[in-house]
């Protein structure tokens, strides 16, 4: 993936990574168009950074076959994908509590992905160089005990990553996986604050020098993420995921 010159479009791109990502890609010489469902944040993103708005809500199929529409009109140049948009909920699968969280979760996380994808894919194809950035995480290779679902979304994430990677191979358009470890964002309560977390500045630098470093990278692990990633190739993955639940403040939220 080049990073600069390009047009992106980042649903979720409104607060945490999607944010700090779209500040730095606009720092590289992108164009940036941030999606999200508050269109007083969408504003005074638009009035402190310039970036293009559109609203959408990623739970929502029409929500996306619109903006997606819309953002192809008026910017009709984008040819970067970044579907960012994720939520991360504690569930207790001992209770049938967990089945409204668990749903949300997956719509949000996976068929939000697959549709922005598919509102996407023909245009894409029609520009010279093209990409989609998917976002899974560390918790795709090693789970969090407190949230199955979300582990679960990642790790489709991942295959659908390295399975639509192939279809694609011959046309204008790569794919890229982001790997995240734990980041000090919003995602879940008190994740700002994990000491155990990657500090967000820190995690942007590293993966947008691999991103810079890399142009042809299918992954991009920051070496943080790797503990999680490389689990099973290691040996050691019962470790880590003993490590992984022993550390997490989250990994107490389900008792």
């Amino acid at each position: 993936m080049n990073t600069s010159g390009n047009t992106v479009f980042i649903p979720g791109g409104t607060r945490g990574i999607g944010l700090a990502l779209a500040v730095r890609l606009q720092e590289l010489g992108n164009t940036v168009v941030v999606g999200g469902r508050d269109v007083a944040v969408l504003d005074a993103l638009a009035a402190e950074h310039g970036f293009g708005t559109v609203r959408v809500d990623t739970s929502d199929a029409a929500s996306i076959a619109a903006a997606s529409a819309d953002v192809i009109q008026r910017f009709p140049e984008v040819n970067v994908l970044v579907p960012m948009a994720g939520i991360m909920r504690a569930e207790d699968w001992r209770t049938p509590g967990f089945l409204p969280d668990a749903e949300a979760t997956v719509v949000t996380n996976v068929l939000g992905p697959i549709r922005l994808v598919a509102a996407f894919t023909e245009h894409l194809q029609s520009r010279p160089a093209a990409t989609i950035l998917t976002v899974s995480s560390g918790l795709a290779f090693s789970p969090l005990r407190v949230t199955p679902t979300y582990n679960a979304t990642k790790a489709a994430i991942h295959m659908l990553s390295e399975s639509v990677r192939l279809q694609l191979a011959g046309t204008s358009v790569s794919v890229v996986e982001l790997e995240p470890p734990s980041v000090q964002t919003d995602l879940m309560p008190g994740q700002a604050d994990n000491p155990h977390a990657m500090p967000l500045a820190e995690f942007i630098d590293e993966a947008v020098s691999l991103l810079q470093s890399r142009p042809d990278a299918h992954e991009i692990q920051v070496e943080r993420v790797k503990f999680l990633r490389y689990a099973e190739v290691r040996g050691d993955y019962d470790q880590v995921v003993a490590t992984l639940n022993a550390t997490d403040p989250h990994a107490a939220a389900v008792s």
